[in-house]
Formats: structure tokens, sequence, C-alpha cells
């Protein structure tokens, strides 16, 4: 301990808080960068650089200011704006100190507990050294020659989260954990490939090969559809379904024109009596119901479809059940919620993202499928790699190299356990009812959604003006005056949509708080698009005292614009 107290006042001055670049010449050569790939006799290199690397991070959480650095981002582009790569070498120091400069110090404060604006949170200090675990064993899931426990990590995160979405019998586990024949679901890079690969298996589930067919795979869709005898494949998703399944829809040969959106409730759920109609008009039409998908948990506003009818739904017209649960689906680690996503066991698959609610780093997504056997279907083989009878991770994925990631949300399952995670979403889903309670009680603003998933959408509206809505949304209900309080509640509506637009950017601007913008056609002004100020509430250091700072905040910026720009247009338009 005496060595590493030394070692710590020694260099403090030069490595600890580097204030400047020492700009010593390095002459590069192979005696000086073998240097960097071997491991060091004693750990005192690593003490020195990892104390600089974790006093420069915890520098720049404790940091007073903004959740955002000054600068703009013209500025910011200009610091990286050098268009020929380093010639010469410099020193670890030299480089972590730019790091610093650079990038750290106009990095964005995500896990600030003020900045509820999106999905991505404050993380546990030890996924830092997860992470360095992870890039020090540098370990390649492709294959197990690459990654020999590392595989069975994976193998085993897999089957755990398996179990808790699908609860197949505990026989069944203890049979399919390690067997390399069959495969429960994929790590991917997150949920977008996590979408991709469900919409592959259930392409290639619904156009099997034939006689004079040899599959998609090897013939492609339009072979596929004359086969089979289709005009072609639909995928009918909820008009709120993330923009990763137009992606998949482009990537598979589908088209994202073949991706329905159907109409959603007044609870943002999939409309499952539309999307009946919208499922027999498309057989009309000779087209193959390739995929339903259900939502658990929709981006813009954290709504839960019905699960178990879309299975109903499914079966009825043949088609593969996905679940997109990138933002909801780690909530059954908590026994407590299970029932938000009851009939997700029925799914025939399910994606996750493991850094949202499972509170790991940037990023890994995951699959899982019902059936053991359905990535067979897309299973790839090569000589030099995941060999036909090999046991690598990589028969199964769409991606090659992979690092280790699985580490993160196994090593975070160890720490907390589910009962730690009961804990936080206990939290989340008071902190979102906190919210919810202080936005309903405030004259100022207008809640636009129920929200069932830690997702908040709210409008800035005085109450002057949600009084005269009101009595505009009355009279649009009589006859005689309905055309004309429409009209005019368009009006007012498309003068709020500037107001909060403005608001959004005054918030950003004095940057002690942070909410997110979007657009919705889903409010009760459906289906005028209506902006709203959108809050995530799952960040454990959040409280509900923050909350009713941010909104006070937000709420006086609000009145001084109104007052100041928008009273006398309000006014006028409600003469």
């Amino acid at each position: 301990m005496k060595r590493r107290k030394e070692l710590a006042i020694d260099i403090s001055d030069h490595v600890l808080a580097p204030s400047r670049k020492s700009n010593k010449k390095i002459i590069a050569s192979i005696q000086y960068l073998s240097k960097l790939f071997i491991m060091p006799d004693t750990p005192d290199k690593f003490i020195e650089f990892g104390d600089a690397l974790l006093v420069m991070i915890r520098e720049f959480f404790q940091e007073q200011g903004g959740i955002h650095s000054e600068i703009s981002l013209p500025d910011l582009a200009k610091i990286f704006s050098s268009i020929d790569p380093p010639t010469d070498p410099e020193l670890i120091v030299d480089v972590l100190y730019e790091i610093k400069e650079k990038v750290i110090r106009h990095s964005v404060k995500v896990g600030n507990p003020f900045y509820i604006g999106h999905m991505t949170s404050a993380i546990p200090y030890f996924m830092i050294l997860i992470e360095m675990v992870i890039a020090a064993l540098n370990q390649n899931q492709v294959k197990i020659e690459t990654a020999r426990a590392s595989t069975f990590v994976e193998r085993e995160f897999v089957a755990w989260i398996h179990q808790l979405v699908f609860q197949r019998s505990r026989p069944f586990y203890r049979r399919a954990i390690e067997n390399p024949e069959i495969a429960l679901g994929n790590v991917t890079v997150d949920g977008t490939l996590a979408n991709l690969t469900a919409l592959w298996v259930a392409r290639e589930k619904a156009f099997p090969p034939g006689r004079s067919f040899a599959g998609v795979r090897k013939d492609g869709m339009a072979a596929a559809l004359a086969h089979h005898g289709y005009s072609s494949a639909a995928v009918l998703v909820s008009q709120l379904a993330h923009y990763s399944l137009d992606k998949s829809m482009d990537v598979l040969g589908l088209g994202s024109r073949s991706l329905v959106r159907v109409p959603v409730n007044t609870d943002n759920q999939i409309d499952c009596a539309k999307l009946r109609r919208t499922i027999a008009d498309l057989q009309k039409k000779n087209v193959k119901i390739m995929t339903i998908v259900g939502i658990a948990g929709t981006t813009e506003t954290g709504n839960i479809d019905d699960l178990k009818e879309l299975r109903e739904i499914a079966t009825e017209c043949g088609a593969h059940y996905h679940v997109d649960a990138a933002w909801g689906g780690a909530t059954l680690l908590a026994h407590r919620y299970r029932h938000l996503l009851d009939g997700i066991d029925r799914a025939d698959s399910v994606a996750m993202d493991t850094h949202k609610l499972f509170y790991t780093p940037m990023s890994m997504g995951l699959v899982l499928f019902r059936n053991e056997r359905d990535l067979m279907r897309v299973k790839y083989t090569a000589s030099y790699v995941i060999r036909k009878s090999s046991v690598d991770q990589g028969r199964f994925t769409l991606e090659g190299s992979r690092k280790f990631d699985v580490l993160k949300p196994w090593a975070a399952l160890k720490v907390f356990g589910t009962d730690g995670f009961q804990i936080l979403f206990d939290h989340a889903f008071n902190l979102t009812a906190d919210l919810n309670q202080l936005i309903t009680a405030s004259p100022n603003f207008e809640v636009l959604n129920n929200p069932q998933l830690f997702i908040h959408v709210s409008r800035f509206a005085p109450q002057d003006v949600q009084n005269a809505i009101e009595r505009l949304r009355a009279r649009a209900k009589k006859n005689g005056t309905a055309a004309a309080a429409r009209k005019k509640l368009h009006e007012i509506n498309e003068l709020l949509n500037t107001l909060n637009t403005e608001l959004h950017r005054a918030i950003r601007a004095e940057d002690s708080t942070f909410v997110s913008r979007t657009t919705l056609t889903t409010t009760r002004y459906a289906p005028q698009p209506i902006v709203v100020l959108r809050s995530i509430t799952v960040n454990p250091l959040t409280t509900r005292s923050i909350l009713e700072e941010i909104l006070a905040k937000q709420e006086k910026m609000g009145l001084r614009l109104y007052t100041r720009t928008y009273k006398n247009r309000f006014d006028k338009l409600l003469k």
C-alpha cells in the first residue's frame, strides 16, 4: 500500500491531472512500438494511466455547469477538422490530455439526474471496470477459438433471459444452456440488429424451400413469391413502431412499403380491430402476412401493445409473432411488473436492449426465439471459421466479429440480482407517477399520454389557452359551430407547437435541465401533429425534488416566452 501511495503522489502533477501536452518528440521504431503491446512487468503503468483516466472522468462528472459544454457545434466541428491522419507517434499521456480537452470536456452528461430527455441514463461505476476487462481480454465472440470462456458466459446469459421471457421448464434449460446444436437466441450490437435478425428468421419461415425453390437466401424474394404464389409480403406494426423495422425491411429486400403501420388507440397501443381489418384487406390482395410485431414500450410514449391478443391474431393469419421489447423487456427481471408484459411468453421472438433498462453502457441487443431451432434457418458456416462441426456462436449471427459485450449485463445481474432490479424499477415507476402528478397539478402544462413504462409526454400550454381549448372542444361537438371551432383549435395547436419548439430551444440553451422533443399524431388532437416535451424517468439518481426543480424552471421559461412573444398572438386568435 505504501508503494501505491507514493506512486500516486509522485505522478499527480504529470499524469493524474495533465494540464498541458508535453509535445515530446517520439521516434517511431519497432522497439518503441512493441513495448506498447507487451504487458508491463509491474502494474505501475496501468495504475498511472488508469488513475489518469479515472480522475479525468471523475472531474467531468463533478464539474459545475451545464449538461453540455458551452461550445457551439460549428466550433466543436473545427476542433476535429484535421484532414490528415497523424504521422508521428505521441506519448500516451499527451493523447490522454487531448482526450480530456477535446472529447471529455465536450461530452454530454447523460448521467446527470437533471437529464431526463433520453433512454440513456446513469450507469453504475463498476461498468467502467467491466469495460476495461472486455478491452483487455479482447475476445471475439464469433468463434470459440477466440472466445473460450466468454462463449459460455454468453450462452448462460441468453438462457437466463430466455427463461425470464418464455418460462419453459427447468429440465429444458438444463439441456439447452450449453447444447451447441441449438440456439436460444443471439447477442447483437443493438436492438436494430435484434429486430433485423427476428425478421430474417420470419422471412425464412414464411418462404421455406421447395422442389424448384432453393430458399430466399439463394434464390431471392422474387423467386420466393413466385414459388409460393403471393403478390408480396407484409409486416404489420403499430404506427409508433421503431424506425429500425423500416431499415430491416429495406435490408431484407422486402421494401419499407411492405411495413404496414396500423393506427393506435387512445392509449398508444395498436388498434387490434383495425389490425384485423388491415390483414383481411391485404389477404384479399394475395399478400403474405409474414410477421405481426407487438411493442413492449414504444420509443416515444412508453406504451405496451396488447401482447396476448396479438398472439391470437398472428396465429389466425399464420404469421411469425415478434415482440420489440428493446425498451420494456428488462422489467421482466422484476416479478412485480411481469403482468405489464402479459403474453410476451407466447411470442415467437423477442428483441431487447441491455444498454437501456439493464443499466449497462452502450451498446448491446438481444434476440430470443421461443423455438430453439428457429435460428437454424439462418445458419452460416465458413471453412476458416464457424465450421459445420463447430460450436461457435457465429454460426447464427448476422454480425461476424463481436466484442464480449455480454459481460456487462451478465455482471449487472450478478451485482444487482433480480432483487436489486426490483428496487431500481420501483424507483423508476415512482418517479413516473411523481412526474405525472406534478405535471397534472401544474396549470400551465398539459399531459398528453398515459405513461406505462417510464416515458411521459406533455406540452407547455398556459392556463388561459387550455381553458380556451376546452371551450373549443365543446363547441366542436355541436352542430353549427363544429367546423369553425375545429379550425380555430387547429390554429391554436399550431401556435402551441411553435411555442413548445421555442421553449425546448430555450431549455437547451439554459442547459441546467434537459427533456427531449418529438411530434406525435396520436394525442387527443389526432390526427393533427402535436409538438410535445418527452421525459424519461429511469435515472436512479433523479428524485422527486429534482423533478419539481426541472418543472419549475421550465414553467418559468415557458411563461416568460408566452408573456413576451406569444400572448398577443393567442389573444388575437381567441377573439
